[in-house]
């Protein structure tokens, strides 16, 4: 009882159960209703055919050894709710809900590891730096909880997107096989469409998640038209030219045929003019892409010492509008709870 029942899938299960004299077979069931309930405590909870013997271990293995526990929640008005998961090691990871535009639906976004190591200037989390990467059941825990906080909203947890603390690209052995438990029928049966992996361009990831052929979605988090500007916001910048990146990207795209998201975060003064939207424009040229606009939640002082400002309405709508002029599909995403602690990283430097 090493590891929490989180950790296994149906094979490494059925492995463990025949080595303690219980049968293989009761290993589908019991991570069936694992991920039914949202809690690892539902091993406590198995249905009436399991063995006794097999219904006791179960209930000693999740309290020896029990999944990650609720750190701290907040809700904000519009009803994001943001929770800080405390992992076994007592280090802690963020997860939100966001409701969608239809009442019966809710999005979730999971992280993929303790901090991050990316360095993006304007990026909360990036201050507390690096940790280590998540398991595969931190990973798959934080969507059963954001699963069960949709059902007590009345809403179904319908997409999720991999783009919390960390950069999931770096912990990719991890994310996929989490992927594979949350999207497939046999456990989270999510479906692999509502998955979108989101990187900040790191393009040796981008080619091993494309290998998988797994039918996710992909996002990039680009924020700047040209290399100059996107390095001094993003290090991996000055590894990964924005040409190399995308054409990562039309690799991925054209086996799936699905257009890629294109993440960028508008800054006053930093890559919101004009002329950083016709350079957008050029440089994404007649791809199929969906541009996501964001608004910047400010996280006070970065670690360049830079206050960066979100850019006022207007010139975020003259942003946009050059785009659509363009010919590109470009939507603003809408800003979550500027009330509570909503940027990546905010909630766990407060709590801890």
């Amino acid at each position: 009882m090493q590891q929490s029942l989180l950790e296994f899938d149906r094979v490494s299960l059925e492995a463990e159960f025949a080595c303690r004299g219980f049968k293989p077979a009761h290993a589908s069931e019991v991570l069936r209703a694992l991920y039914r309930s949202g809690t690892p405590l539902a091993a406590a909870r198995p249905s009436r055919e399991l063995p006794r013997s097999l219904v006791a271990f179960l209930r000693e293995w999740a309290g020896k050894v029990p999944g990650p526990t609720l750190a701290a929640r907040q809700e904000a008005d519009d009803g994001t709710v943001k929770l800080l998961l405390r992992l076994l090691d007592g280090r802690t990871v963020e997860s939100v809900l966001m409701p969608d535009y239809r009442g019966e639906r809710a999005a979730g976004c999971v992280s993929s590891q303790v901090g991050c190591a990316m360095g993006c200037d304007f990026c909360a989390t990036t201050r507390t730096g690096f940790e280590r990467n998540l398991s595969v059941g931190e990973i798959v825990a934080q969507f059963l909880a954001l699963r069960t906080e949709a059902a007590r909203a009345g809403r179904r947890l319908h997409t999720l997107v991999f783009m919390g603390m960390g950069e999931p690209m770096l912990n990719l052995d991890n994310v996929i096989e989490a992927v594979r438990r949350i999207g497939g029928g046999e456990l989270g049966a999510l479906g692999w469409r509502q998955i979108t992996v989101s990187t900040v361009g790191i393009v040796p990831g981008i080619q091993s998640l494309d290998a998988t052929g797994l039918a996710v979605n992909l996002a990039v988090s680009l924020h700047a038209p040209d290399d100059a500007t996107r390095a001094r916001l993003l290090p991996p910048g000055r590894r990964f030219a924005i040409a190399e990146i995308l054409g990562a990207m039309d690799e991925f795209q054209a086996r799936r045929g699905r257009p890629t998201i294109i993440q960028y975060c508008l800054l006053a003064g930093v890559n919101d003019s004009l002329e950083h939207a016709h350079a957008l424009a050029d440089v994404l040229g007649a791809r199929r892409t969906h541009v996501n606009l964001l608004t910047y939640n400010a996280t006070g002082t970065s670690l360049r010492g830079v206050n960066y400002l979100p850019t006022d309405e207007d010139t975020a709508r003259a942003f946009q509008r050059v785009l659509s002029a363009r010919g590109l599909v470009a939507h603003f995403r809408r800003s979550r709870g500027p009330e509570i602690d909503a940027a990546c990283g905010q909630l766990r430097r407060r709590v801890g």
